[in-house]
């Protein structure tokens, strides 16, 4: 089996065997599942700055609430690997909606918990992760604008500030069998909490479109998480421009956005 050169060298510094196949992901990260000391293990060697910047906010967690850091150096990061059979993904799809959501909700909970290590110092500040929204707003205007405005409010007035995942779906969050339900692939922020509840709105496509689906949703996260719903709503709209916003600054096809633009049409609507 051919081994990525990025692969090669840490496999024989952690003494590790190769359990599957190796793959890169969009943002150019190289992961392969391995064993370790027998046991299954996935390698990751970070793609940029800000896959670093997980990484080392998965080091604080120290396997509370996210899978555990088995070891970690340079760019090279060894992680537990989830070896159970549940997906979120799955569960929204087939009619356990509500059961996904609390799943998600307590796994949220759990990463903002305060810990006595100091935090790591590449967290970005959620001001600095918005700044693609308002040049967005201002050459497209429409809902964006009201997303700008939304997180604009928002961010000038943060409320209850965490250690933040900062990308929390239901691929995000893996069944890790005894250890429960765990986090991966963080991105590394800090600023207020509701923010992190804020991309379950929009994941799995299409069933986070059904009718009816984002506002249980909404009224569901907004009591697991004891958030005031016109916040939480604020929020999703401020995420779902975000995300239209870096779509569109992406150079995708024309139609990149649609779906989040979807989410904060509703919620723009509703606020």
């Amino acid at each position: 089996m051919t081994t990525a050169p990025a692969l090669t060298p840490w496999l024989d510094r952690w003494g590790l065997v190769i359990d599957g196949k190796a793959f890169v992901t969009p943002f150019g990260s190289h992961l392969a599942p391995v064993r370790h000391d027998g046991a299954p293990a996935m390698l990751k060697i970070a793609g940029g700055p800000e896959e670093r910047d997980g990484a080392a906010l998965m080091a604080w967690w120290n396997g509370d609430g996210a899978a555990r850091v088995l070891a970690r150096q340079g760019d090279a990061l060894l992680l537990e690997r989830a070896m159970g059979a549940g997906s979120l993904t799955a569960m929204a799809a087939d009619g356990r909606d509500d059961e996904a959501t609390l799943i998600l909700c307590r796994v949220a909970a759990g990463l903002h918990k305060p810990r006595p290590a100091a935090l790591p110092p590449s967290l970005k500040p959620l001001r600095v992760w918005f700044r693609a929204l308002e040049p967005a707003a201002r050459t497209h205007g429409g809902v964006l604008a009201r997303a700008a405005e939304a997180a604009s409010v928002l961010l000038d007035a943060p409320e209850q500030q965490a250690a933040l995942h900062g990308d929390l779906h239901h691929d995000n969050v893996l069944d890790f069998g005894p250890r429960g339900w765990l986090a991966i692939d963080p991105k590394g922020l800090i600023g207020e909490r509701g923010f992190d509840y804020a991309n379950l709105f929009c994941n799995p496509w299409p069933a986070a479109s059904e009718p009816g689906r984002l506002q249980r949703r909404l009224n569901l996260v907004a009591k697991a998480a004891d958030l005031a719903p016109p916040r939480l709503r604020q929020w999703i709209l401020a995420y779902a421009g975000l995300s239209a916003a870096w779509t569109l600054d992406s150079g995708m096809p024309k139609d990149g956005p649609w779906r989040a633009l979807m989410i904060a049409e509703q919620m723009a609507a509703a606020t």
